[in-house]
């Protein structure tokens, strides 16, 4: 077959030789010649899906002999090509091309590189590359279906040829068909991977071909923009200067002049106007979404910069907004009720001026090998782990951070519907993992008898009370109350160090229970892992299945967070869900990330085709967004809610975590001094357990002596008909702390005379 070239004089098609391995020596292959790319295909019918091999030009190496049809081509990575054309004519032609392809490339290049007068690309332009690499991307995708598609059966083939014995008589007879599946299997394989590397060349190249110019028009138009900004803010001194001038005429004429407007280079520069702008994503109405869409994450970033949105276009389910939310919280900051079970009423002042900041992490090195070499296999609360891989806040402080998103409970107490009420629930338990992301410190384990207290009714609205209630096996007990709702639950985990990563496996039960309407839930937290332990960036992912139940009213939430896979197509931290009521009918679905927002849809109709139940929604609305604070990466990543928990405070118990010495000492930066104490506590508590347990043998008690201060255990049977053991809030703690009288409080730090 004779070569087919079009009438673009940049393109060239047809036929050459390719030499492949000593056994099958050289081989028809079709070739294209386009933009100073060369690549070739089994058959032209491969060209839109299966491309076998680029090779750019641009520095590439030819050469060849005269008297021979053979020439070869080589560029700086190594990558050859050994070539062989029909005919002395169509040895001549290809040779030309490629000459003038090379040198096209080369003369483009350097005009991209050297061009500083270059013209911006068009509209057009831009659209035009876009278009094609999104062609590219999409042979990417395909050629990664179909290595995913026949991964299977060549591991199948591979198996099946380990099994084969040398000794068998069948097996030695099936030995040449095996042989061959696994040969077409493999080639099939290594057809796909080269086609992948040459969709990633030609993207590559694309990419690189304009992205200098994009660069360069960004720059321009950020230039652009501070001139802009320069020229706005000129002409605004101007006006208040006219109108300063003109307030003065009219006093000085005796005529009233009206007052001046508040000008803006006299606003204060710690406004918040930026943090509530961001806010405003949640009252956008999402309703030119479809779920088909596969950026409408991004979307919903863009569209939540618009201010012009109003309440009223999101879905009833929706509830307030968040503005309206805030405000609520605001005017009621004035005057809060305790909410005790004695009824008493306590006002508190205006919201207190809370820190924003901590010490920044100081540079301390550490022998990692000399911790990690005998820890694999343990359970992470017996590893003594120094406090340079914790962070300043203990475990019981870590779980106050929960309740940073609060505001969705109390827009569930609103609810009347109590599958609605399930949405906010569901976007709650999914926002106490939205810090964990960056945060891959290690809390303190807390001591036993160690508490802490949040009361953050002049702020959030809400109070809690957190105790370490055993050491073996660890468990913290916490207890928080709001207005209109009340969370309690008893946190254990199984966590194992693998050396690669770190995997930590709530057991605890939590609990929120609605008084106004009964309503009580429960959930389970998912498992967390953390990776890249001990070489490579920590990062985190959460992951596993999260089952939401009404004991009420029998509704259920299932959520799926799904496990970061580098072969999923899905963005990671991605959490779908599902609202059913008692009957099982599907009421709400919900999707979103954990690390960002989470979003909903009433299920307004259901349909069955083809024997499958197809499920009409209306539009997407946003139930919660992360809010974004200033970058706090020296202050461990935590945010300024975290940062606020472990600020000190008077006429808390003195077991509380903000007195324990040696996580200050940490948090002040002194790592030296925070090691030696930790020591000491540890010791201490050793010693402390081993009274308690010469105590319980006196007694005739199995284990050790030992009672929680503002916690007992009892036999829960609200959720479990055979009950289960729990420890419950006794209520007395706020009494106390009323009264000072902390007489009933352990010792369990070290004072400065046991330092010393």
């Amino acid at each position: 077959m004779t070569n087919a070239s079009e009438n673009d004089q940049d393109v060239h098609k047809g036929y050459l030789h390719k030499w492949t391995n000593y056994l099958k020596g050289y081989q028809k292959r079709f070739f294209i010649l386009n933009n100073g790319l060369l690549s070739y295909y089994r058959n032209p019918n491969e060209v839109e899906h299966s491309c076998r091999g680029t090779i750019n030009l641009a520095n590439a190496k030819l050469s060849y002999e005269t008297d021979s049809l053979a020439f070869v081509i080589t560029n700086k990575s190594g990558e050859t090509f050994h070539l062989r054309a029909l005919s002395d004519s169509d040895r001549t032609l290809w040779l030309n091309k490629i000459k003038e392809a090379k040198s096209k490339q080369i003369k483009d290049e350097e005009s991209s590189d050297d061009d500083e007068e270059q013209a911006y690309p068009s509209k057009a332009e831009i659209q035009d590359t876009l278009k094609h690499l999104n062609k590219k991307l999409e042979a990417l995708v395909t050629c990664r279906d179909v290595l995913t598609k026949h991964f299977p059966p060549l591991q199948k083939a591979l198996t099946d040829l380990e099994k084969l014995s040398p000794t068998s008589h069948h097996d030695l007879e099936a030995l040449p068909v095996k042989v061959k599946a696994l040969n077409e299997r493999a080639s099939m394989y290594r057809l796909m991977s080269n086609s992948m590397i040459g969709a990633c060349a030609d993207f590559i190249e694309l990419a690189q071909a304009q992205g200098g110019r994009w660069q360069k028009m960004l720059k321009s138009e950020h230039e652009n923009r501070k001139q802009l900004e320069k020229l706005v803010e000129q002409i605004a001194k101007q006006q208040r200067k006219l109108e300063k001038e003109t307030f003065k005429v009219l006093s000085n004429s005796g005529l009233k002049p009206p007052p001046l407007p508040v000008a803006m280079d006299n606003a204060p520069q710690d406004s918040d106007e930026s943090e509530d702008f961001q806010d405003a994503v949640e009252i956008q109405d999402f309703s030119d979404m479809q779920d088909s869409s596969p950026d409408w994450r991004n979307r919903a970033h863009i569209v939540g910069h618009s201010r012009s949105a109003s309440a009223g276009s999101a879905d009833s389910f929706l509830g307030p907004t968040r503005d309206n939310r805030q405000h609520s919280r605001e005017s009621s900051s004035s005057s809060i009720e305790s909410w005790t079970k004695t009824g008493q009423k306590l006002i508190v002042a205006h919201p207190r001026k809370r820190r924003d900041r901590i010490p920044s992490k100081p540079n301390s090195g550490v022998n990692l090998w000399s911790i990690v070499k005998n820890c694999i296999g343990k359970e992470l609360s017996k590893i003594p782990m120094p406090v340079n891989f914790s962070e300043p806040l203990s475990m019981l402080q870590r779980l106050a951070e929960d309740f940073e998103y609060s505001d969705l409970l109390d827009q569930a107490a609103k609810c009347d519907d109590y599958c609605e009420q399930m949405v906010y629930v569901a976007a709650f338990t999914v926002s106490s993992y939205a810090n964990t992301a960056s945060r891959t410190g290690k809390p303190f384990n807390p001591l036993l008898g160690e508490t802490f207290e949040a009361d953050r009714r002049d702020d959030f609205g809400w109070r809690l009370v957190a105790e370490q209630v055993s050491h073996h096996p660890p468990a913290c007990a916490t207890y928080t109350e709001g207005r209109n709702w009340r969370a309690w639950q008893e946190f254990t985990m199984a966590s194992k160090f693998r050396g690669k990563y770190l995997q930590i496996i709530p057991q605890g039960i939590a609990h929120l229970e609605f008084p106004k309407s009964g309503n009580h839930y429960t959930w389970r937290k998912v498992t967390t892992t953390v990776h890249n332990i001990i070489l490579g960036n920590l990062w985190v992912d959460n992951h596993g299945d999260m089952v939401i139940q009404n004991h009420t009213t029998r509704d259920k939430c299932q959520l799926n967070y799904s496990a970061y896979s580098y072969f999923s197509r899905d963005k990671p931290r991605r959490v779908t869900g599902v609202i059913t009521d008692k009957d099982g009918v599907r009421r709400y679905v919900l999707r979103g990330f954990w690390d960002d927002q989470i979003d909903g849809a009433k299920v307004i109709n259901t349909t069955m085709s083809k024997g499958k139940t197809i499920y009409e929604t209306s539009s997407h609305k946003l139930i919660w967004k992360r809010r974004v604070y200033p970058e706090l990466s020296s202050c461990y990543n935590m945010t300024k809610f975290a940062v606020e928990l472990n600020e000190p405070e008077d006429g808390v118990a003195p077991t509380d975590s903000r007195n324990r010495p040696d996580q200050r000492q940490m948090e002040e930066g002194n790592f030296e001094a925070a090691n030696k104490i930790k020591v000491m506590l540890e010791e201490k508590q050793r010693a402390a357990r081993k009274k308690r347990e010469e105590e319980a043998a006196t007694l005739g008690i199995e284990g050790e002596n030992w009672t929680p201060c503002w916690f007992k255990k009892i036999v829960d049977k609200s959720v479990d008909p055979n009950g289960q053991s729990i420890h419950v809030f006794t209520h007395e703690y706020w009494q106390n702390k009323e009264k000072q009288d902390w007489s009933r409080s352990p010792d369990i730090f070290i004072s400065d005379a046991e330092k010393k």
